[in-house]
């Protein structure tokens, strides 16, 4: 149990050998680069603030390379801090060293011991630090049954699937009853289903065991069941931090609004309308008023009339019957899931994704499309999102 607090915090990886950056010549092909580089070196994690309270389950999410695990290794002492102060229940950590931070880790490779079994997996931590052997059988015991792995406690890792060797690793970190347990994308070597699991299974850990969490992953889905709060990075900056409702309902800018949700938004280029002290959006032969609350909000911040970027999610996306005020689309490709059916198609140059039931509220199931079709979209005022030239939510 503890409250952390990251003020400011910045790594940079030195140039090797005090190589600077090179300059770029004429005919060269352009490189895309995600983190800023500069004479000091490459800087990976720039001006990270976040509070973190006690027992909170912080979930850091982003692309490769976004600086998220390098962050967690920060926290942890495996990596030192280039500037910006770590405090840990108060107390400034960024000179302790990691073994004096009381915090446990689980890594994406399980790292477990391949000559030793689980119980000796999992009483190892506890021995190093001389824990008396019937404290240590009672936790290595206790933990076991809350992973439901007792009935393995005598086989050696080899002997275990990938979800079984994921819970061992839990199974070490929680046996030391750290304040703050750090799990860096501990279930991107499972399969779909086992994830699944997995997931269930760090929701039912965390309602037991009192304990911070801080968790990195590149999935999405995993980010928006396990967080408490969402942490979105991108090129070693915050992007947004809120609750996962909060960043799906209210993306503070385009790079939030695509990452977060699946399939991801779609996006528009349209114009912000102000006419009568009531603003509108149009795109392609549809124009739609906006909601009281948007309007509010874009009134507040005194926006005017401009050329935007339209978001809206595919499944706030709604078939018309007939063609007026809507927005044409071609049918490219139609994939039938079941209970709904995933239109990809062209809308003004922009592939788009259409998510619409099979079946409508009087049982009638829609006409089928196929590619080269024509679909007639609308959606309402309250789901549009709006951003600016600059990528920036106009709301807010």
């Amino acid at each position: 149990m503890a409250s952390l607090n990251l003020k400011g915090i910045t790594k940079i990886y030195p140039h090797s050998g005090g190589q600077k950056k090179s300059k770029k010549k004429a005919g060269d092909p352009e490189k895309k680069v995600n983190l800023q580089v500069t004479a000091e070196g490459v800087i990976a994690v720039q001006e990270f603030n976040l509070d973190i309270k006690d027992k909170e389950f912080i979930v850091l999410v982003g692309p490769s390379g976004c600086g998220k695990s390098t962050t967690l290794r920060m926290v942890a002492g495996l990596e030192e801090i280039s500037g910006g102060e770590l405090y840990i229940d108060g107390k400034l950590m960024n000179d302790v060293e990691p073994k004096n931070r009381d915090i446990a880790m689980v890594f994406q490779s399980y790292a477990l011991y391949p000559h030793m079994t689980v119980y000796e997996n999992m009483a190892f931590p506890l021995k190093l630090r001389k824990t008396d052997k019937a404290e240590i059988d009672r936790r290595v015991k206790e933990a076991a049954e809350t992973l439901d792995i007792t009935q393995y406690l005598d086989r050696k890792p080899k002997a275990l699937s990938g979800g079984q060797r994921q819970r061992v690793a839990i199974g070490r970190a929680i046996v030391r009853e750290p304040k703050v347990l750090l799990m860096d994308e501990p279930l991107s070597n499972l399969d779909a289903k086992l994830r699944n699991q997995m997931r269930a299974e760090i929701i039912k850990l965390r309602q037991k065991i009192n304990t911070t969490f801080i968790y990195v992953t590149h999935d999405q889905t995993e980010a928006m069941t396990l967080g408490d709060r969402i942490v979105i990075m991108k090129d070693g900056f915050i992007q947004q931090i809120g609750t996962p409702q909060e960043v799906f309902d209210h993306p503070a800018n385009l790079f939030v609004a695509g990452f977060i949700g699946m399939p991801q938004m779609n996006f528009f280029d349209a114009k912000l309308l102000c006419e009568g002290g009531k603003y509108s959006v149009s795109v392609g032969g549809c124009k739609v008023e906006l909601s009281g609350d948007k309007q509010k909000n874009l009134a507040a911040q005194g926006v005017q009339s401009q050329a935007i970027t339209l978001g809206v999610r595919p499944s706030h996306m709604v078939l018309a019957k007939q063609p007026g005020n809507t927005l044409a689309a071609k049918v490219e490709v139609s994939e039938m899931m079941g209970s709904e059916v995933h239109f990809h198609a062209n809308a003004e140059g922009r592939d788009v994704v259409v998510i619409v039931p099979t079946m409508d509220a009087t049982g009638t199931h829609i006409d089928s499309f196929h590619a080269g079709d024509q679909l007639n979209l609308t959606f309402s005022g309250n789901v549009c999102h709006i951003f600016g030239q600059d990528g920036k939510n106009l709301e807010f």
